[in-house]
């Protein structure tokens, strides 16, 4: 590659972001032309589709994964140990700083553009004791008073509040989904 050495982390780096803005962003103004004229005028052009097809591949392979920054080393040490087009340690290098800094973000980005139902936002409770019943027995018979908070995120300045009320068998049984809930994700994780 024709790239100076002292220049291809920056170069790099550049392109990764803007890949990640064009990609991740929806920056669409982050075009492969634009992007060759900013950050790579002098290449020529079958060199810098080459470059092009290997950072994107490297950075979908990189997000696609969700790698955290143990998993990132392994794979950048293994693309450096390849025989045919390794991958250099400046090269690397801009890989590193690219996903030190975009990691969250592009994280945040990708579960928000997959999450297209309501989401809880916040959770609110209390307990609540009858004073007053039509019979006896119902008096002084603790109740759950459940606030959520739900949010589309289609529509995030406005936030629906479902209030509910439940006694302790009902409290029971909601409890006994939870931990149903929980035993499984434990057991998919476990896998």
């Amino acid at each position: 590659m024709t790239i100076k050495m002292a220049d291809s982390v920056k170069n790099i780096s550049a392109l990764l972001t803007g890949l990640a803005k064009r990609n991740y962003y929806n920056e669409s103004e982050y075009t492969d032309d634009f992007l060759k004229s900013q950050i790579f005028p002098d290449v020529a052009e079958e060199e810098y589709a080459s470059l092009l097809k290997r950072c994107s591949s490297y950075m979908k392979s990189i997000v696609s994964a969700d790698m955290d920054f143990n998993q990132l080393e392994a794979f950048l040490t293994s693309q450096m140990k390849r025989r045919e087009a390794a991958m250099s340690e400046e090269e690397a290098s801009a890989y590193r700083k690219f996903w030190k800094i975009h990691k969250n973000k592009i994280h945040d980005t990708l579960v928000s553009k997959t999450n297209w139902n309501n989401t809880l936002k916040k959770v609110s409770w209390r307990i609540d004791v009858k004073s007053q019943a039509k019979n006896t027995e119902n008096m002084n018979e603790p109740t759950a008073i459940v606030e959520l908070q739900i949010e589309n995120p289609q529509e995030s300045q406005k936030a629906d509040v479902v209030q509910f009320e439940m006694d302790e068998n009902r409290l029971a049984h909601v409890l006994q989904n939870m931990k149903d809930i929980e035993d499984q994700i434990v057991q998919y994780c476990q896998q």
